[in-house]
């Protein structure tokens, strides 16, 4: 009688949906100005991460009230992202902190575990969370 045991592989990480944060500062109120800043700050979260548009389950972005009229959700799709469930959302009146900050929140199936998650935080927001900035 054989008596070996089959391998005993680790088994594949659990895949998980994790939130991944951004937020970037916007030179200007134009929409083309949302445009390159919105495109710019994904592509960054994305090199930072690692995952493929496929394994987005949304994204949420938000604006203060003095880029309105521009949409970084009509950006990202213009970049790519059109099968993406997409928001954006206008931050409340009170103190948002940094001017023409455009922040965004995704939702990404991954098996990296949340603390080997790299949130992205460039040019001025980078005062948001000095901890986690990576471009200045």
């Amino acid at each position: 009688m054989d008596e070996t045991r089959p391998s005993e592989a680790t088994p594949p990480p659990a895949l998980a949906c994790r939130g991944i944060r951004g937020a970037t500062t916007v030179a200007g109120a134009a929409p083309d100005d949302v445009g390159r800043a919105t495109a710019e700050l994904l592509a960054e979260l994305q090199q930072a991460n690692g995952f493929q548009l496929a394994d987005v389950a949304a994204a949420t972005f938000t604006l203060p009230g003095e880029l309105t009229g521009a949409n970084p959700a009509a950006a990202a799709r213009a970049a790519g992202w059109a099968a993406i469930p997409l928001m954006m959302v206008r931050e409340h009146g009170g103190d948002a902190g940094v001017p023409n900050c455009l922040r965004v929140l995704l939702l990404v199936n991954t098996t990296t575990t949340q603390s080997e998650i790299r949130h992205v935080y460039l040019r001025g927001a980078a005062e948001l969370r000095p901890d986690l900035a990576t471009l200045s």
